[in-house]
């Protein structure tokens, strides 16, 4: 089975998060959880991005890269939202990745480098989320990275709501939830080692 890495979004390491990484194991994977906030969880996406910007978004990605290096090279990085800074920088650019999950966002490639060979990847997010399809451009290097890379697939499901797997929000969509959960759960057996 498959060892992941998975971060939290902007409202921190949330009972939506923790349960998303206990689903995974219950089909057999091993996941960490780092937790880039450092105990703090909060109630809204704009009090959680609060908190990132003074913390600074820089040290939130450095705290995952540190997380990351203390275990094997051969891993999936997965992240939601904010999370996704270090799950894709980490996919990019260190040595063994297997996979990456990006979930309600994605970066351009350019912004670590290059897009490794072989390296496979799913980029998750809602047709209509302002946050995944206006704002950052993440649909734009979604679309971009999965035209370029033929391992990536991206995956949009109906709705604006970002932040929609975590059961612990009012924006949880369970069908689309239930989706992109088996969808993961699909992706990983393949990435293995």
């Amino acid at each position: 089975m498959a060892e992941v890495v998975l971060y939290h979004h902007a409202q921190g390491l949330t009972g939506g998060m923790k349960a998303f990484a206990e689903e995974l194991r219950r089909a057999g994977h091993t996941v960490h959880t780092p937790d880039l906030y450092e105990g703090h969880t909060y109630a809204t996406l704009e009090e959680g991005i609060g908190y990132a910007r003074d913390t600074g978004f820089g040290t939130i990605m450095e705290r995952g890269v540190e997380a990351a290096q203390r275990l094997p090279e051969q891993v999936v990085y997965a992240g939601f939202s904010l999370g996704v800074m270090p799950a894709q920088r980490l996919t990019q650019t260190r040595t063994g990745a297997v996979g990456g999950l990006f979930y309600d966002a994605c970066l351009p490639v350019e912004e670590f480098g290059s897009w490794p060979d072989g390296v496979p990847a799913q980029v998750h997010g809602m047709d209509q989320d302002p946050f995944f399809t206006e704002e950052g451009g993440d649909l734009d290097a979604a679309r971009a990275l999965a035209a370029a890379v033929d391992t990536v697939e991206l995956f949009l499901y109906p709705g604006k709501e970002h932040l929609f797997a975590d059961s612990s929000l009012p924006g949880y969509d369970e069908p689309a939830a239930k989706l992109l959960l088996q969808r993961t759960l699909d992706f990983l057996p393949r990435v293995a080692r």
